[in-house]
């Protein structure tokens, strides 16, 4: 029952927001009482919280998988992509912002897990990038690891970046062509244009 609750409460956070979704919501998409919810989850805090770390769980399980399937850089990169935004169902409600406005203790627990996952995974394709003759050789693995992640989280940001004005995919294809473009190689730009079609 747990691990339905989880699924459940995950799939109406991302679809609706973690403020508007009560635990009222989830009892009744599971067809339980509320009160079987409260034997797992003392309070809607700690479900979310659980929420987003398994959610996080997953993601980092299926990058590592897409990393092991020893695709060229840009091909990884856009793969990464298509996965996170399958898992987040193109953030929609926007739950970052949600997340950080009405759960900001969970949110930077969960920031600080991204980072540090992200910048290994980040450095690894950018050696990987560099090795192959993707990117140029000069770059500065730490600076733009970070900066990378950063921006990803930056275009997240509804303030700046209204979801009535751009879609989250059409996003993530702006900021990862903005990237790619500052560290390719005239090799790694063909494979970018070729990523940018899908």
């Amino acid at each position: 029952m747990k691990e339905k609750i989880i699924e459940v409460a995950n799939d109406l956070f991302l679809s609706f927001g973690f403020k508007s979704i009560t635990m009222d919501d989830i009892a009744k998409k599971i067809g339980v009482s509320k009160k079987t919810i409260y034997k797992y989850f003392k309070n809607k805090t700690e479900l979310v919280d659980v929420v987003t770390n398994h959610t996080f769980e997953i993601i980092s399980r299926g990058i590592n998988d897409v990393c092991n399937k020893n695709m060229n850089p840009i091909e990884e990169i856009f793969s990464i992509k298509r996965l996170v935004m399958e898992h987040l169902k193109d953030e929609k409600s926007s739950p970052q912002y949600q997340l950080q406005k009405y759960y900001p203790e969970t949110y930077l627990s969960l920031k600080k897990k991204q980072f540090v996952m992200m910048q290994e995974c980040v450095k690894n394709n950018l050696r990987l990038g560099i090795n192959n003759g993707f990117y140029r050789k000069n770059i500065d693995l730490e600076f733009i690891s970070r900066i990378y992640f950063i921006g990803l989280t930056g275009i997240k940001d509804k303030d700046f970046f209204p979801l009535d004005n751009y879609s989250m995919k059409e996003l993530m294809n702006y900021y990862l062509e903005y990237h790619m473009k500052g560290i390719c190689t005239e090799k790694g730009i063909q494979q970018l244009e070729n990523q940018l079609k899908y």
